[in-house]
């Protein structure tokens, strides 16, 4: 992850679930009766709130339940939850514009009772507004079909000010009919009565129209570098990400569609068997992609999905593949998974491995052991800080390894060193970096000391603990897996943990401590599974769990590993796989336009309101 990519995600502590459509119009109508109590001045406090819960909390509650089936007769796709959130968040707006405007009325008793409907007037015009953004990006619909649904809000309140306000009695059209639906200021609060002449509700139509143009105006600024640069409107990423982050959906999967790119990866599986029985015991399955971007987007949950494709205990560790590399659709996973399969089929397996061996090259570590030429890598940079290891650098090192006599390799990022989104470069490794070069010539130097070495019978013991952890506390649903590895006098432990990277120095809290179990080597991996970034950008191993119930669990796996001890045959083979990802530098840019709207943006809107508020003032004291 790179400067830009982090500033993105640092942003997803913003993020939310939309609540259910019922709660949403219960808090509506619980700030309306709060805002009637002050608003009103009756006998009794219960009228009051209860003609705030009418003239205030009957708008958003007809919006919340008419907006998405008006928006889905006309193809959009707004949910009850994703309206009726909208529609309060309209409803704070007023009530806000409305208790500033009378803090001022009070302030300076000239403005008086009339500034106050003026502010209503600018309020539900700007209601419009900023339902016709969500609208537009949410449905994707065009730009007048979007104002049917974006003015129900706005409507309902004109409509309710009209009639009971008595703006009837001012026009002589009409009988007595028309009258006594239309015209029942008798049963409003005095605050209201024959306030509104039917010119205000002319204002009220071109605010709106105004407002709604500023809106628009303010999309077609922002959106000429996406289309320029990606091909794409923002207005599609936003309704995507709303989607996701509101209700979980997968409409964010098809903006992806859209800037992907097709990519070859390898896909390597290392797996044990029984001699005995000839049953899988363990598989290493390891795609050359990176389990992005977040939550079970795309490749998100795709160690989960490796993992219950495979009929021993799964090891699915982190490749040496950056962001670019995330699958742009969970269906991608499936091309992996039978990838995997096609693999795995085609393994011939030995029953006899190499002594691991430890190599270091500056800031870079490889632990290896190969199985008849068959090398499995694993690169660390601890106690250093890394994060993602760029696609083509891992390929370079698989090369170096393959050049040095190796006929297959799994590299392995194990991914379990880093300080957040913290620093400059937030640890990329990419091509043409002294790190890459220390990275491809460990990769080489291990499969120097692997060609030829010695070989020994093989005994493998696995197990795994779920853990009572959660997403939120950084472990993803595979828990933590180890598997002990005896090939001689030596054995060696891989620890998968589900998760997103670690904190500094908790891996070397834990290799420590199985040092003391008797095991001779170790190295803590962890998936990268971004299930547990959905709410938290930077939610590493360590950084909400006990490192010392952590250590307690790896221990107690790993002499459970050992007590499972018995004799396997090892085998690895490699299939590739056409996949879409992001693409070539695809996720920079597009976190690059991101950050540049929300910088921009912010500037863009300031400037639009600022223009819109003096047109507005203009209007008002010139009618």
């Amino acid at each position: 992850m790179t400067e830009t990519q982090g500033e993105l995600a640092s942003l997803s502590k913003y993020i939310f679930r939309a609540p259910h459509w019922y709660t949403s119009v219960a808090l509506s109508l619980v700030i309306a009766a709060l805002a009637g109590i002050p608003a009103f001045d009756s006998q009794y406090i219960l009228e009051d709130a209860w003609q705030g819960i009418f003239f205030i909390g009957v708008p958003t509650v007809v919006a919340s339940l008419a907006t998405t089936p008006v928006d889905r007769y006309f193809g959009g796709q707004l949910t009850y939850n994703r309206s009726s959130l909208l529609a309060v968040a309209c409803e704070v707006v007023v009530v806000v514009v409305l208790v500033l405007a009378g803090v001022v009325a009070t302030l300076v008793p000239r403005f008086g009772q009339n500034f106050v409907f003026d502010a209503l007037i600018a309020a539900l015009a700007l209601v419009f507004a900023v339902r016709f953004l969500v609208l537009l990006a949410v449905s994707r619909n065009s730009l007048l079909v979007s104002t049917v649904p974006a003015s129900v809000q706005t409507a309902t309140a004109g409509l309710l000010l009209f009639v009971y306000s008595g703006t009837m009695n001012y026009l002589t059209e009409g009988g007595p009919l028309m009258q006594a639906y239309l015209s029942r200021p008798a049963r409003a609060p005095p605050e209201i009565q024959y306030a509104f002449a039917p010119e205000d509700f002319l204002l009220l139509a071109a605010m709106t129209a105004l407002y709604g143009c500023v809106a628009y105006g303010f999309v077609l600024v922002i959106d000429r570098p996406w289309k320029r640069s990606l091909g794409v409107s923002v207005l599609d990423f936003v309704g995507g990400f709303i989607g996701h982050i509101a209700e979980g959906t997968r409409e964010l999967e098809g903006f992806f569609e859209q800037i992907g790119e097709e990519a070859v990866v390898p896909v390597t599986v290392l797996s044990f068997r029984r001699t005995s029985d000839e049953t899988e015991k363990a598989r290493f399955v390891l795609p050359m992609i990176h389990p992005g971007p977040m939550g079970e987007i795309g490749g998100g949950n795709l160690p989960q999905r490796v993992a219950e494709s495979a009929s021993g205990l799964a090891f699915p560790p982190h490749a040496t593949a950056g962001h670019d590399f995330n699958l742009v659709t969970e269906r991608e996973v499936d091309t992996l998974v039978d990838s995997a399969a096609d693999a795995y089929e085609n393994i011939e397996y030995s029953d006899t491995g190499t002594r691991p061996v430890r190599v270091q090259e500056g800031d870079s570590k490889l632990l290896g052991q190969a199985f008849d030429d068959k090398a499995l890598l694993v690169s660390t940079y601890a106690p250093a800080f890394a994060d993602d290891v760029e696609y083509a650098v891992g390929l370079s090192a698989a090369a170096e390894a393959r050049v040095e006599g190796m006929d297959d390799v799994l590299l392995v990022d194990a991914h379990n060193s880093n300080n957040g989104l913290e620093g400059d470069d937030l640890g990329h490794v990419y091509p043409g970096s002294e790190r890459s070069f220390q990275m491809i010539q460990a990769a080489g130097a291990a499969a120097r000391e692997l060609r030829g070495a010695e070989e020994y019978v093989l005994r493998l013991g696995v197990a795994w603990d779920r853990t009572p952890w959660r997403p939120s506390d950084g472990i993803g649903p595979l828990g933590v897996r180890v598997s002990v590895l005896e090939t001689g006098s030596d054995r060696t432990a891989y620890v998968l943990v589900d998760g997103n990277n670690m904190e500094p120095g908790l891996r070397g809290e834990l290799v420590d401590a199985l040092d003391a179990v008797g095991v001779d080597h170790a190295e803590i991996m962890t998936t990268d599974t971004h299930i547990v970034n959905t709410v938290e950008s930077s939610n590493q191993v360590g950084s909400a769990i006990d490192w010392d119930a952590l250590t307690d669990v790896v221990v107690d796996l790993t002499e459970e590993a050992v007590d499972d001890l018995e004799p396997v045959e090892a085998g690895m083979a490699s299939e590739r796989a056409e996949v879409t990802v992001f693409g070539n530098d695809r996720t920079e840019t597009l976190a690059s336009h991101a950050n540049a709207v929300i910088a921009m943006g912010g500037a863009v809107a300031g400037l639009a309101v600022l223009a819109t508020v003096t047109i507005s003032v203009l209007v008002f004291f010139l009618t």
